[in-house]
């Protein structure tokens, strides 16, 4: 650890920007990672003894006062006012699942059961919302971008109506790199745009068909998620901007709403990844009460900072969101989601990294923030109060690294990137890995569109360059296919369920390998002079260019 690599490392780090200098550090003090001591954090934090982590639980406060206590054995400095606490102030709101939603046409009147068929809920702060009548229109895929050419709402006025919208994006539909970003997924194609969408349009409703394939998981992590209650920012507006009803329902029930149209749902379908798709009002009405208790909470992002020695007025970021499901709550056998690869090992590798960084000597130049968010299960809200409501000035943060579930089987020749190509970040990111003889690769499963899933996408719309670094593929001892096969069993069995436990056989020795490597990065951001960017053409470069001239940044 803290090996000085010149040779590897000047050549990256010159080209970057003009008055970059070499990160390299000869550190007589070597922090290292062990398995056995990383192991004893994801064991703690993903035990029934925390209760699934849930914000403004005992399991929270049991999770915020580990967190505490780790982070001043690593002589981090209370990062919120004096306070490791940044209070985050929610809404929380339980939908009652007596709800039926009933689509009403010619033909006569089909049910959509909650939870088999559709979940739905509304995250406007009132005791409910009723849908009356509503006309429905097929909007496709619910996308308005004018650089693209794309309007799916084109020509219609959907005040007081529901929208009904298919998942991810037309490049995945048709595989054609021409479309959007082809199979990777934009954020276009996310839920939480559909729904922006539509509210932006003035819809009364908006209903996602979920099929797995693009939305990437099971209808089971949709209904689980919608089984509890859903959680907001407490605003002073009380989000009445927001779709009146928002929803889910499953493919089966879709072909059933279309069968009641006199339509065929796959020809639809079809027609909407083409340009030039107009919405399609469909002869039907929907018609739902959605009843909500409500009760205000209150849940905390931990901050610590470690000051930098020369430039402690510039930052390098580390995030992980320490936040899960809690539990469930009623039902036989195991009812707590333990939550322990997402993200027990996230927050147990933050927990170390701030140690590693509270060692190394000489210590960073520039200061090193650290940061477990709350909320990320219900839409990154913790991050995005973060991001609004900064402690370090964002256009001062030089670049960050977001963790969120960590190696569990063993070491790879690979690093995968999330949004590979994205910033600069990866020259950094590329000259570590190739100290440990690894390359990076772009992640297997673009369509996913993971980049607009995890914490770093909170600060990355506000400009701050995020690298989002997962566990590889390529299994030293096994091989591409299977550690491919270990992911795909992990989604399809334990991702968002109970079953997400502590493993005592795990190998954890490719975490020990990626915590060295995002180490490694952190300290060369930490040490040298310049500011990384996004790549030329990324969606975020100028937000950050402004951002750094002294501009607002937002979107």
């Amino acid at each position: 650890m803290c090996r000085c690599r010149p040779s590897v490392l000047f050549p990256v780090l010159v080209g970057l920007s003009a008055g970059l200098a070499t990160a390299c550090v000869s550190s007589p003090v070597t922090p290292a990672f062990e398995a056995d001591r990383y192991a004893g954090h994801v064991r703690v934090l993903a035990s029934d003894d925390f209760e699934g982590r849930r914000p403004a639980t005992a399991g929270e406060e049991k999770t915020i006062a580990y967190l505490e206590e780790e982070f001043r054995k690593a002589g981090l400095q209370p990062g919120a006012g004096g306070s490791f606490r940044q209070p985050v102030p929610f809404v929380e709101l339980a939908t009652r699942p007596d709800a039926v939603l009933r689509v009403s046409g010619a033909g006569g009147d089909t049910l959509l059961e909650y939870a088999d068929d559709a979940v739905y809920w509304t995250k406007r702060v009132v005791p409910e919302v009723v849908l009356t009548d509503s006309e429905m229109v097929f909007v496709g895929y619910g996308i308005v971008e004018p650089a693209m050419g794309w309007n799916d709402y084109a020509g219609i006025d959907m005040r007081g109506k529901t929208a009904v919208i298919l998942v991810n994006d037309p490049g995945f539909a048709t595989g054609d790199p021409e479309l959007f970003n082809g199979r990777a997924m934009t954020y276009h194609g996310r839920w939480t745009y559909k729904y922006e969408e539509a509210a932006r349009q003035g819809a009364a409703g908006a209903i996602i068909v979920h099929e797995e394939a693009p939305a990437a998981y099971p209808w089971d992590v949709v209904r689980n998620g919608a089984a509890r209650p859903q959680l907001a920012i407490d605003t002073s507006a009380g989000d009445a901007s927001l779709v009146g009803v928002e929803g889910w329902m499953t493919r089966d029930a879709a072909l059933r709403v279309f069968r009641a149209a006199s339509l065929d749902y796959d020809t639809a379908k079809a027609a909407a990844a083409k340009r030039g798709f107009r919405p399609m009002p469909l002869p039907l009405k929907a018609t739902t009460r959605v009843a909500n208790d409500i009760r205000r909470i209150k849940s905390n992002n931990v901050i610590g900072i470690l000051p930098g020695t020369k430039r402690p007025g510039e930052y390098v970021i580390f995030t992980a969101h320490w936040d899960h499901l809690g539990k469930a709550a009623e039902g036989s056998g195991d009812t707590v989601f333990n939550g322990a690869v997402d993200n027990a090992t996230g927050t147990a590798a933050l927990i170390e990294l701030a140690r590693a960084f509270g060692e190394v000597r000489p210590a960073p130049e520039r200061s090193v923030v650290f940061v477990g968010f709350t909320g990320e299960e219900y839409g990154l809200l913790g991050s995005e109060y973060f991001a609004n409501h900064p402690v370090v000035p964002l256009a001062q943060i030089v670049g960050g690294l977001n963790m969120d579930g960590m190696a569990v089987n063993g070491r790879t020749r690979d690093v995968t990137v999330v949004g590979y190509g994205a910033s600069e970040l990866e020259d950094f990111l590329a000259a570590a890995a190739a100290d440990q003889g690894r390359v990076l690769e772009p992640e297997s499963t673009p369509e996913k569109g993971s980049y607009y899933r995890s914490d770093h996408f909170t600060l990355a719309r506000k400009g701050v360059p995020m690298l989002y670094a997962r566990a590889g593929i390529d299994s030293l001892e096994h091989g591409p296919e299977w550690g491919l096969q270990q992911n795909t069993d992990y989604v399809s069995h334990r991702y968002h369920k109970p079953s997400d436990e502590f493993d005592p056989n795990w190998d954890l020795s490719g975490a020990i390998e990626d915590l060295e490597l995002y180490f490694d990065v952190g300290l060369m951001l930490a040490m040298e002079r310049g500011f990384p960017n996004w790549r030329p053409g990324n969606e975020f470069r100028a937000i950050r260019d402004q951002s750094r001239a002294g501009g607002a940044a937002s979107q």
